[in-house]
C-alpha cells in the first residue's frame, strides 16, 4: 500500500520513482548512454569537470568529441585562477564551489528545468526557451551549500552566445533525437558572471511520468536553501503524493 502525504505537497521527495524507464534527473553516461546507479558512481571529466562517464574506456572512446568543449572550458578555468592570482579569489572559489553545486543537485535542476519549461504540455519550447538560475553567494563549510537562489527565469536559448557551448548543445539535441528523445533541455545556472551551462537530454513526455507542477520554483528554493541533495521526482495523483 503506497504511503499519501497531502501536505506540504512537493517537498515530501525521498524515493526514487518504481518505473524501469529512466526518467530525467539521473546522469548519463556521455558516450554510452548509461545511466548512473547508486551503486557505480560516475566519474567526471578531470579537465572541464563536466561531462560524465560510465567508464575510462568511455571516456576514451570520446575524447576526440569532446576535446574542442573541454579545452574551452578548461582555458575558462585557466583564466578566472590566472585572475584569482592577481588578488581576486572569490572568482576561482565562485567557480569551483558551482560545479559542487550542479553535481549535488543534478536530478533537482533537471526536474525544475523540465517543469519551468512546460514540456509535458508543450514540448516545443525546449528549443526556444532555456532555463536561467540566479545564485548569490555565502558563507558555508560545505561547497555546494554556498549559495541562494535569488531567482529563476526563462530566456530564449540564444541568450546562449558561445559558439563552441552551442555546438556542444546542440550535439546533444541531435544524439537525444536520433535515440527518440525530444532534444536537449537547457539549464544555465550562474553567480556573480560565472556560469555553468548544463544540457539535458529528455525523453518523450509520454514516456516520463512526472504530473505538471507550477510549486517548482518553492520546490527548488526549499531544496537549495534546506541543503538537502536527496531529491527524487515522484508523480502525483489527485490525493497528494505517494510513493509506489
Amino acid at each position: 500500500m503506497p504511503a499519501y502525504y497531502s501536505q506540504p505537497a512537493a517537498a515530501n521527495y525521498s524515493s526514487p520513482p518504481p518505473h524501469a524507464q529512466k526518467q530525467r534527473g539521473y546522469r548519463i553516461c556521455d558516450q554510452c548512454g548509461q545511466v548512473e546507479a547508486p551503486a557505480a558512481r560516475f566519474r567526471l571529466c578531470g579537465g572541464c569537470m563536466v561531462t560524465q562517464y560510465c567508464s575510462q574506456e568511455c571516456q576514451k572512446v570520446h575524447w576526440p568529441h569532446h576535446k574542442a568543449i573541454c579545452q574551452h572550458t578548461t582555458s575558462q578555468i585557466a583564466s578566472i585562477k590566472q585572475h584569482a592570482a592577481s588578488g581576486y579569489t572569490n572568482d576561482e572559489n565562485t567557480a569551483k564551489n558551482l560545479r559542487k553545486f550542479c553535481s549535488a543537485h543534478t536530478s533537482l535542476l533537471c526536474w525544475v528545468g523540465f517543469q519551468a519549461l512546460q514540456l509535458k504540455r508543450v514540448p516545443s519550447n525546449i528549443r526556444q526557451h532555456a532555463l536561467i538560475i540566479d545564485l548569490a553567494p555565502h558563507s558555508h563549510p560545505e561547497g555546494h551549500r554556498r549559495f541562494s537562489v535569488v531567482s529563476a527565469r526563462i530566456v530564449k536559448r540564444n541568450y546562449i552566445g558561445d559558439a563552441l557551448v552551442l555546438a556542444d548543445i546542440q550535439r546533444r539535441d541531435d544524439r537525444c533525437r536520433q535515440n527518440g528523445g525530444i532534444g536537449a533541455l537547457v539549464v544555465l545556472v550562474q553567480c556573480a558572471g560565472i556560469s555553468q551551462v548544463m544540457p539535458i537530454e529528455v525523453d518523450p513526455p509520454s514516456q516520463i511520468s512526472w504530473d505538471t507542477r507550477e510549486d517548482w520554483a518553492s520546490v527548488l528554493h526549499h531544496f537549495v536553501e534546506s541543503g538537502r541533495t536527496d531529491f527524487q521526482p515522484i508523480s502525483t495523483t489527485p490525493r497528494g503524493i505517494y510513493y509506489g
